[in-house]
């Protein structure tokens, strides 16, 4: 992806909404990029009520919290008013949450999501597997932005973890408009069962990030082997990384989402944005 036109950005009833918003924002102007913003949470699940005759209880879905939805619009409509950047609010009603937010995605070439806060009630309308389903449901990147801080969109320092798999080289690829903005990008490779020399690895990486344009890369040792999500965190602190770009790995079974353990991670303990993608 040699652009980066459309930008998709989640909003929700949560006070993290408007970080996000803003982060998508400033990413829209400084790619040029059209800004959707959509306002996606589930109804509420009503207690369920005996029914006559004896029929199983069938549980209800209750209205959309409408001061959910007047904060997100208000955010909207206060943040893009007088922006040059191109906009668009659009709203799920009562649809299938997830699986109609991954419709929209597939349309966009990078969704902006929220990480979960476990300690956050208004974002409890939001399925709690919503980051990762719309991750392995559109294939689209997605940049995940903390539920503490306000991080920055300039992104100038870019740490990239590294595996020979598929879901690394998407990652790689769907970020190449960031990466050559950055001032400063740092190279980490996973360490791999068996692999030997990580050299090799290295010089393919970089030899990569030089046909997108990026030329000044600094290597780092492989990640230790046994917690490496740790370890990958660890380093972007130590490097100063204003944002990750990794693969998302995981799969669907049984209406179960089962994520690697780097991803599960990073999803829930990192405190700077990730870019992955599946």
């Amino acid at each position: 992806m040699n652009t980066l036109d459309s930008i998709l950005v989640h909003l929700d009833g949560t006070t993290r909404a408007a970080t996000r918003l803003r982060f998508a924002h400033r990413l829209a102007q400084a790619h040029e990029s059209a800004l959707t913003a959509l306002f996606a949470v589930a109804p509420p699940v009503l207690p369920a009520l005996a029914l006559p005759g004896g029929l199983p209880a069938m549980p209800m879905r209750g209205p959309v919290d409408p001061d959910h939805r007047a904060r997100a619009l208000a955010l909207f409509e206060r943040a893009l008013q007088h922006s040059p950047v191109r906009s668009d609010w659009q709203e799920l009603r009562g649809e299938p949450v997830t699986d109609t937010f991954v419709r929209r995605a597939l349309t966009a070439d990078l969704m902006v999501l929220g990480q979960r806060d476990p300690f956050d009630a208004t974002g409890f309308d939001v399925p709690g597997d919503f980051v990762e389903a719309a991750l392995l449901g559109s294939g689209k990147p997605a940049l995940i932005v903390p539920f503490a801080g306000e991080p920055s969109a300039e992104l100038e320092t870019v740490l990239v973890a590294w595996r020979f798999t598929r879901e690394a080289a998407n990652a790689l690829a769907t970020a190449a408009p960031v990466l050559r903005k950055a001032k400063q990008v740092h190279l980490v490779c996973a360490t791999e069962e068996g692999a030997g020399d990580p050299a090799p690895a290295m010089a393919a990486v970089r030899n990569c990030l030089l046909t997108h344009g990026v030329r000044r890369v600094q290597e780092h040792r492989s990640l230790e082997a046994r917690y490496p999500g740790q370890a990958l965190l660890s380093l972007a602190g130590e490097v100063g990384a204003d944002l990750i770009v990794m693969g998302c790995y995981g799969h669907s079974r049984a209406r179960e989402l089962v994520l690697g353990g780097v991803t599960r991670t990073v999803l829930e303990s990192a405190t700077l944005p990730v870019w992955m993608a599946h």
